[in-house]
């Protein structure tokens, strides 16, 4: 599959954009266990306009994470063409477009999927930004704005038409937020529009290997993107690589690998930032990790795991959970 020149290889797996997820190292760790494009935090067009320096940091792009695409949203034209100069700048191989965002301070102000009650603006906001750039410029979006409103089959051909080079498709409304499932036939219906020629990503819910060939297999998307299943857990990587390409003879990491994995996101983020603010950084990957679902009576070790706030302290309890977890 191609976006533009790059070439991602047959039936990639991305990773997505998230915020306060996304940043530099955990990034480049995906990319090591096996994501074939990585996507930063979104960055916000207005803040990039205004030079404000935590937003310009997340610009930085690590060269051994390409091939990697820098996200933007926001709400009106100028200030979308004008940061997508700025990002332009910062070389990113692709340059996406955030229409999918549903929460209240991006979709609230008219930003992220908050233009899917005006579609004119953000078919305005996309062919103005293809204009103004050389870089592939793709979108990101929902099914629509509800129920009543799933207008993605048609917008999809429209988003086409502005000249985006790949669309990624989250298979829910905004009014869904993040609850229910995603709605893959409906996925499945913009793929299957004769008239769409730019490749299609399918977002939503994908959890395991199962999932990501079925997505393959039953509803023919051309590359996968996986969000929340990823945070505390990098590795789903490898995992999807291993069932998608089962030729690759991938093994599964061993438990020691993994939690080797976490604290070096541990000390990466106190690298990045300081002890005390990288820590608070990481607790959402620990608090979401797969590695500690199950274990019994785990609670008061979680709460002291989530209350921890140095590295030594933080790197003992886990220690004791993985001498806990490995075999006798």
């Amino acid at each position: 599959m191609k976006i533009g020149n790059i070439d991602l290889g047959y039936r990639p797996v991305t990773l997505a954009p998230m915020e306060d997820v996304t940043d530099p190292s955990f990034r480049l760790i995906c990319k090591e266990q096996g994501a074939d494009m990585v996507y930063t935090e979104f960055v916000s067009a207005d803040a990039l306009i205004r030079d404000i320096p935590s937003t310009m940091r997340k610009l930085h792009i690590n060269p051994s994470e390409r091939p990697v695409a820098i996200q933007i949203y926001g709400r009106e034209v100028g200030p979308m063409v004008e940061a997508a100069k700025i990002v332009e700048q910062a070389q990113p191989d692709i340059l996406d477009i955030n229409f999918g965002c549903p929460v209240k301070k991006v979709a609230g102000k008219g930003a992220g999927a908050g233009l899917l009650r005006d579609i004119p603006k953000m078919l305005a906001i996309t062919k103005a930004v293809v204009d103004a750039v050389k870089l592939p410029v793709t979108v990101k979006t929902r099914l629509g704005w509800d129920h009543n409103t799933k207008v993605i089959v048609d917008l999809a051909e429209q988003l086409q038409d502005c000249g985006i080079q790949a669309l990624t498709v989250h298979g829910r409304t905004r009014s869904q937020m993040y609850t229910g499932t995603a709605d893959w036939e409906e996925i499945a219906r913009v793929k299957a529009n004769p008239r769409l020629r730019i490749p299609l990503i399918g977002n939503g819910d994908i959890a395991s290997g199962e999932q990501a060939v079925e997505a393959f297999d039953r509803y023919g998307v051309d590359a996968v993107m996986v969000g929340r299943a990823s945070i505390g857990a990098p590795w789903i990587f490898r995992e999807l690589q291993a069932a998608v390409h089962p030729e690759r003879n991938l093994a599964p990491l061993t438990m020691a690998e993994k939690f080797a994995l976490l604290r070096r996101q541990i000390r990466e983020s106190i690298d990045r930032i300081d002890e005390r603010r990288g820590i608070l950084h990481i607790r959402r990957h620990l608090a979401a990790s797969p590695l500690f679902k199950g274990i019994p009576h785990f609670r008061d070790t979680r709460v002291a795991m989530l209350r921890a706030d140095t590295y030594d302290e933080l790197s003992s309890i886990l220690s004791q959970v993985e001498d806990l977890l490995s075999p006798p």
